[in-house]
């Protein structure tokens, strides 16, 4: 069991030594404020007022959540006061500038999984904090960088317990919220990712949809020990991504969301900048891998504020297993009558 030090200790012994690191550690820290206040309503629900009430819809048409606008408003006000050029968020159409001669910028995903907040599932915050570039100022441009540049990235999770995932780029850590003093505590260190699989997360009803490759995967997993894989798996699906990444973290397994055929889904359906790109850095720094079917997600350029992804991570070898399927889709069938999937292992 790990020293349970508050992450304002664990931040501070970091950045002891490092301005700029002491800029990254004031941004989390506000953050951390932001989601206690966060995880309070959260934890106060229908008593605070319909907080699944649907008020309108955002940038990408999505249905905004009362509780989507109060998270975001809160995490705004909380990085108000921090060395932060500009804030993206997914509740905004365009960058707020705060301060453009700050060193930092940030990405948010104020409240991800917010179609589960009336069922009582676990949800979350999710960010990312990249370097504020100088010749762009506070602007839109200033985002369009690599994952693989991020300072620090984490996400929070409102569950039966909340807990704050972070990475500032020496390992994955789990800092566990003490609702006794209000302090998050580190509980787990340096975590590892199993490298191997028996749990794969992805949403089946779409299966129709996906290319070759991603059905032949499938496919031949629902197999099991009678399949090629020559082992049983079991499928999990949430809809909430903190949630099939916190699963992943404690005990190994894949997430699927490949690109499909549906209107508004060949790129992907989950956003770069701010889920992808964050989620990909904790799986990395635990071990594991983060790709959009075909390459690093973290090496993917920026294009778009809100541009989308597919993605894929996990356990690595099950990872890389996932990419080799789609390297090989001139020598995968689609469906086809008589002789069904055709997957990786078969002749």
């Amino acid at each position: 069991m790990c020293q349970q030090i508050s992450l304002e200790a664990h931040l501070s012994g970091w950045s002891a030594s490092y301005s700029d690191r002491r800029a990254v550690a004031a941004v989390v820290l506000a953050l951390a404020h932001a989601a206690r206040q966060i995880a309070d309503l959260i934890a106060r629900g229908p008593l605070d007022g319909p907080l699944e009430a649907e008020i309108g819809t955002n940038v990408h048409g999505d249905v905004q959540k009362e509780l989507d606008v109060r998270a975001n408003a809160l995490l705004i006000a909380a990085l108000q006061t921090t060395p932060v050029a500009a804030i993206a968020s997914e509740e905004l159409d365009e960058p707020l500038v705060c301060d453009d001669s700050a060193p930092l910028i940030v990405a948010l995903d104020p409240l991800d999984g917010s179609s589960n907040i009336d069922t009582d599932v676990s949800i979350g915050t999710i960010f990312s904090i990249l370097p504020a570039l100088a010749d762009a100022g506070g602007g839109m441009h200033a985002f369009f960088q690599p994952g693989s540049r991020q300072k620090a990235a984490g996400y929070v999770i409102y569950g039966p317990q909340c807990a704050l995932v972070l990475t500032v780029g020496t390992g994955t850590h789990i800092f566990t919220l003490d609702r006794a003093s209000g302090e998050f505590r580190l509980t787990r260190s340096a975590i590892q990712i199993p490298a191997s699989a028996r749990e794969y997360a992805i949403n089946a009803s779409n299966q129709r949809h996906w290319s070759g490759a991603i059905r032949a995967y499938f496919a031949d997993c629902i197999e099991g020990e009678d399949g090629p894989r020559g082992k049983d798996f079991n499928m999990r699906w949430i809809a909430s991504l903190v949630a099939e990444c916190h699963r992943i973290l404690a005990r190994g397994g894949v997430f699927l969301y490949p690109a499909d055929a549906r209107k508004g889904y060949q790129q992907g359906r989950l956003r770069l900048l701010y889920e992808a790109n964050p989620v990909a850095l904790l799986i990395e720094q635990a071990g594991g891998k983060a790709i959009d079917s075909q390459g690093p997600i973290l090496q993917i350029p920026g294009m778009a504020l809100h541009q989308r992804t597919p993605l894929i991570f996990g356990s690595r070898s099950e990872v890389e297993l996932i990419g080799r399927y789609v390297a090989a889709r001139h020598e995968l069938s689609e469906r086809a009558p008589l002789f069904g999937y055709r997957g990786l292992f078969r002749a």
